[in-house]
Order: C-alpha cells, then structure tokens, then sequence
C-alpha cells in the first residue's frame, strides 16, 4: 500500500492539476486536445481497490448501508460503463485520445473491483450479474456512458456530502470513496471536453448526423429515467439512477428539493474547481438545477 505521505500527494494531485501550456486554448484544436487529455492522465491516482482496508461498522451504520438498495445497480452500471468506454477506445486511432480512453475505462472497471470488494466485505448479497454486451454502436455506447456520468454525478456529489454531513456514512467509509466520487468529477470533465472537441473535428454533413445521435441518446436517457420513476424496467428490474432520484430520502436526509439542488450545485463546483479554468466544465445539469430553482422557495 502507499504510505500515508504518499496516499496524500496522489489526492492532491488528483484534485489539483494545470497545463503546462500558457496562454489561451482554442476549443478544438490540438492544444485542447492534449489539455483534457493529459487532465485525465496525470491526475490518474495508483490506488488499488484489493488492498483497500475496509473499516469495521457498528452494527447500526452496517444495517444502514447494506440496506441501501443501490449496490446491485451501481456493479452493474460500473460493468456496463467498462464495457462501453472500452469499445469506444478501440476505435479511437489518435494515440494520446487512445491512451486516456484506455485509461478512463480502465478507471470504470476500478470502480466495479473497489464496489465488489465492499459487497463482498460487508457480506451485501447480490443478484447474479447479467451478460454485459459490446454496444453495435460503440460511439452511442459512449454517449449513454457519458451524458449519464454527467447526470447522475451531478445528483452523486450531493447526496454524498449529504450523507457525510448526517453521519448517514461514518467517515472512515467516507474517506475509502473519496476517490471514486472524485475519479468520476474528472470523467465527466473530460467527456465535456471530448465532446467539444470532437464536434469541431467533423465536417458540418457528419456533425448533423452527431447531433441527431445525441438528441437520440438523451431521448433514450429521459425515456430510461420515466421508467425510473415509474420503479421498474420492462423486466421487472430497478434501473441505473434510481437512486438519483430518489436518494435523499433513502439515505434519510431530510432536505427539501431545493435545499438538495443547491447543494448538487455547491459540490459540482467543488470537484471541478482545482482543474485548469481553461477547461471546459459540464453545464447541462447545472443549468437545469438553476432554472429550476427558480421556481422553488
């Protein structure tokens, strides 16, 4: 394991990161390119999930978290999201895009080892994973991936301070995440940045095709998030973000929905704020959080 001083220095270095490159960045060009690229790979932490010392809970915090009905789908999307980003990366032939997108998937499939371990260390059982399948479409694999990083970290950053904040997770389990919610703050900046960039390296005939595309994945996520709402899929089984939805109230935090946008708000910019300001941040979840707080006390 790393020492202590060492454990730190990765932290900090996970959250904290600038360009070598001064001046202005024009967004899609070669310097952006490298400037989202390198992010991801220098900020890349070395911690590995089977030497991770899983804290010992009192009987009440254990009852409490392996109640949480959130496990089952969190290995499953983490399975999933390997998959895709994987998929994606073979098709990528810029070597600097390829190395990152590697690294990225390899990140997902890291967080699926580190929630295996907690299963399996806190005796939380599991349904039988399903069969994850390459997606026919690799680059619709890794839009879906993508927008839902950008969607349910969003809501992710604040139920977790949330639970924090009321003891909900005592800190020594707060700390062993830390991590992965911080992993998946840099995912979603780089998928921002990937997704400029990458709009600016088609010709106009390609980008209507990309756009379309787009507004077909958001249409499949708002359509999977009805479902979600409505408790099940087609199959009978919870979906992906259930818990974003209805998170604040499984973890018994009392807060109204305001109250819980706010705080959603606070944390985003919290988790993206030591990366370089010349970096794009996500701005679709933020937007609609604002505008609805509008129409709230």
């Amino acid at each position: 394991m790393l020492s202590d001083v060492s454990t730190a220095d990765a932290d900090h270095a996970m959250r904290n990161w600038s360009g070598e490159e001064p001046g202005q960045i024009e967004i899609g060009s070669e310097e952006h390119k490298r400037l989202f690229c390198r992010m991801l790979l220098d900020t890349h932490n070395p911690y590995k999930p089977a030497v991770i010392d899983w804290p010992k809970l009192e009987p009440e915090v254990l009852q409490r978290v392996t109640s949480l009905p959130i496990w089952d789908i969190a290995v499953q999307t983490e399975g999933r999201a390997q998959l895709r980003v994987a998929a994606y990366a073979s098709m990528v032939s810029d070597p600097l895009l390829n190395e990152t997108m590697i690294m990225d998937g390899g990140e997902e499939a890291r967080h699926k080892v580190v929630l295996s371990k907690l299963v399996e260390a806190y005796g939380i059982p599991l349904t039988p994973e399903p069969e994850y399948l390459v997606p026919k479409d690799p680059e619709w694999g890794w839009l879906v991936t993508g927008y839902s990083e950008c969607i349910d970290s969003f809501f992710g950053f604040g139920l977790f301070e949330a639970a924090k904040r009321t003891g909900f997770f005592p800190p020594e389990l707060v700390e062993t995440f830390e991590p992965v919610m911080q992993e998946e703050a840099r995912h979603i900046l780089f998928f921002a940045n990937w997704l400029a960039w990458h709009r600016c390296q088609l010709p106009w005939y390609r980008r209507v095709a990309f756009e379309l595309k787009a507004l077909r994945v958001w249409a499949f996520l708002i359509w999977e998030r009805i479902g979600i709402a409505r408790g099940l899929d087609g199959n009978g089984e919870m979906q992906d973000a259930n818990f974003t939805l209805t998170g604040h109230q499984q973890i018994g935090v009392n807060l109204k929905l305001s109250e819980l946008l706010d705080l959603c708000l606070t944390e985003d910019q919290r988790r993206t704020e030591g990366y370089d300001k010349r970096l794009l941040r996500p701005t679709f979840m933020p937007r609609m959080a604002r505008l609805a707080r509008r129409f709230m006390r």
